[in-house]
């Protein structure tokens, strides 16, 4: 029997072997997990941080359309599970009835939501690329994604899986003062979709708990099932720190309360 799959979708300065341990928690519960990288995205942190056209040169749209060919590559809808930026392209599908359910974790705002003015962020530099990228430091990482853990902890993190992110993605997003990508957007009224989960953290530095708040109340007149979950002293990094068990587990408990099973039920 067919196994349900979980697609994982990461965002910005995080590579996605950061979903490696999400993937093995899920595939021992009986989920078929995939975990694919953006396009331009090497195999290893150290390789993406080489130049890399393609993954400079990636905006909003891109990205999603190359989500959206995968989730509809499966015979089974997947859930998805998506953070950042990850989960805006999540909510983005799953409203528009590519994939079965969503879970957006720390979610880039969609429609018209506003984030606040972010921690300074580094120049852009060009690294070889056509492109320009947009690289954290150490120290720059542990202000914005990684606020609540110890400076040993976040450079661990920042060694293992931070990557550059793309300063057109990030523009897209809305930062900088820019308008949001026509991309940045998700049918709140689609009543027909599968369930949704929101998820944020207190702490989050990057899209504040307000933020997703602010989203959550958007669906408030769908008749789809819509659910949100705040993790008290949690940052951005809470899928990927010493905590992130915590919230897989209550992923994994969410899916089963909504029926969303390992393996769905003979048709």
């Amino acid at each position: 029997m067919k196994r349900t799959p979980v697609v994982f979708i990461h965002g910005a300065w995080l590579h996605a072997l950061s979903w490696e341990p999400w993937a093995e928690r899920f595939a021992s519960q009986g989920f078929f997990t995939c975990v694919p990288g953006w396009p331009g995205e090497a195999a290893f942190v150290r390789d993406t941080c080489e130049p890399a056209d393609l993954l400079g040169r990636i905006g909003l749209d891109a990205l999603t359309d190359h989500y959206a060919r995968i989730v509809r590559s499966f015979d089974i809808p997947p859930v998805l599970i998506g953070h950042s930026v990850g989960g805006l392209i999540a909510q983005h599908l799953v409203t528009s009835d590519v994939g079965g359910a969503a879970v957006a974790i720390a979610p880039a705002p969609v429609n018209g939501v506003p984030l606040p003015p972010p921690p300074a962020l580094p120049p852009a530099d060009r690294t070889g690329s056509t492109e320009r990228l947009v690289t954290l430091a150490p120290e720059q990482f542990h202000r914005m994604v990684a606020n609540t853990l110890t400076p040993e902890e976040s450079r661990l993190l920042h060694e293992r899986y931070a990557m550059p992110a793309p300063l057109r993605l990030l523009t897209d997003l809305g930062y900088g003062g820019e308008d949001p990508s026509p991309w940045a957007v998700a049918d709140v009224s689609n009543a027909a979709r599968g369930p949704l989960l929101l998820v944020s953290g207190q702490e989050d530095r990057v899209v504040p708990d307000s933020a997703t708040r602010a989203v959550y109340k958007q669906y408030g007149d769908t008749a789809a099932v819509t659910d949100l979950k705040q993790f008290a002293d949690r940052a951005h990094s809470l899928v990927v720190d010493s905590g992130w068990r915590l919230v897989a587990d209550y992923v994994l408990g969410w899916l089963n309360q909504r029926g969303i099973r390992p393996r769905p039920p003979r048709s």
